[in-house]
């Protein structure tokens, strides 16, 4: 098994501008990797717990140097020259964190040593990372997920000039390469259509997606349409849509306060069902707030011959919130994301 004879950490700066953790490892046999802590703008409250410090006058608060130092000191001192293989790895770390969410180390920390030392192992291995992720659950992957591109955004990625979150292409290609040409032709096509609709330059928010002054949820998907249209291809056919709600962050005092209606669980499902039966919306994302658990089930019923109903604030890559969904039948797919997980 591999020995790591060097383990170091600093802070950078993810694609938002806020800082995050890269750590470092290096094995016996030479193979060193580093890995970067990606972290949302728009979180589940169940999520693990990254730490920060919390110093108001650096980065609003939202420095990560105790978590650097977690890595250089306690870390790096209980990992160095033993021999491990991941398990052993991450049951060490979670151990010597001793918490429910990780918040005595941090998520972000633990997931830093965590995807470094997995690199490391790849380029020991001379093999991709997801092979050898692979290899470790004795899988054998024979294709790639299809792609999903950010065509416009809302919601906290950017600046709430409508409630929902994302809405993203799906192009329908055989190939990776087919698929980003699709999403190019249509994101050009999109930028066109903002500078006359709206008179607006092609800004993006902090995912990439174009921006522009809304009218209402409903209006972002026409437009999505008509770029799709636009570019010389079929809604459905070529490229089909996928909505991220992040539902949760529009949910007050048990209603959804979505562009000027006021609705209940019920309310929000219909919304959702019409918008499923008249565009080619093929999954929606997190459609309902993080605890609405008796309304889950209902909205998959609702749109599941036409659209996947997946959690991510939802199940936040928790097993026992998973298993609960499962067994509800209150969801399709999950959003797996690493650093959610607080096991």
């Amino acid at each position: 098994m591999p020995i790591i004879t060097r383990l170091t950490a600093l802070e950078i700066l993810d694609s938002r501008g806020r800082p995050t953790i890269s750590a470092t490892c290096q094995l016996n046999d030479g193979a060193i990797a580093s890995a970067s802590v990606p972290s949302g703008a728009s979180t589940g409250r169940h999520e693990a717990h990254e730490l920060r410090d919390g110093d108001p006058t650096r980065y609003s608060g939202l420095g990560c140097r105790k978590a650097v130092a977690n890595i250089n000191g306690i870390i790096a001192s209980t990992l160095l020259h033993k021999s491990l293989d991941q398990k052993d790895l991450d049951q060490l770390l979670l151990r010597l964190d001793n918490s429910t969410n990780k918040s005595n180390l941090g998520a972000n920390t633990i997931l830093a040593t965590s995807l470094a030392f997995a690199r490391a192992c790849a380029a020991s291995a001379k093999t991709p990372l997801f092979r050898h992720f692979a290899a470790l659950i004795d899988e054998k992957p024979t294709h790639l997920p299809r792609l999903t591109v950010n065509l416009f955004s809302g919601g906290k990625h950017a600046g709430g000039q409508i409630p929902i979150q994302d809405l993203l292409m799906v192009p329908h290609s055989s190939t990776i390469a087919d698929g980003l040409a699709l999403c190019h032709a249509v994101y050009q096509s999109a930028a066109k259509l903002i500078q006359q609709k709206y008179q607006n330059r092609p800004l993006v928010a902090d995912e990439g997606g174009l921006a522009p002054n809304f009218a209402s949820s409903a209006a972002m998907i026409e437009d999505a349409i008509e770029s799709i249209k636009s570019a010389g291809l079929q809604p459905g056919k070529d490229i089909s849509l996928a909505i991220d709600l992040a539902s949760t962050h529009f949910h007050q005092n048990g209603r959804y306060q979505l562009d000027n209606l006021s609705l209940d669980s019920g309310g929000m499902i219909e919304v959702i069902r019409k918008w499923t039966g008249q565009y080619p919306i093929v999954s929606i994302e997190d459609g309902l707030a993080e605890d609405d658990w008796t309304n889950w089930p209902r909205l998959r019923q609702a749109i599941y011959t036409r659209s996947l109903t997946i959690g991510d604030d939802f199940l936040c890559t928790n097993p026992a919130r998973i298993r609960r969904a499962i067994d509800s039948k209150s969801a399709d797919a999950l959003l797996l994301k690493v650093n959610q997980s607080a096991h």
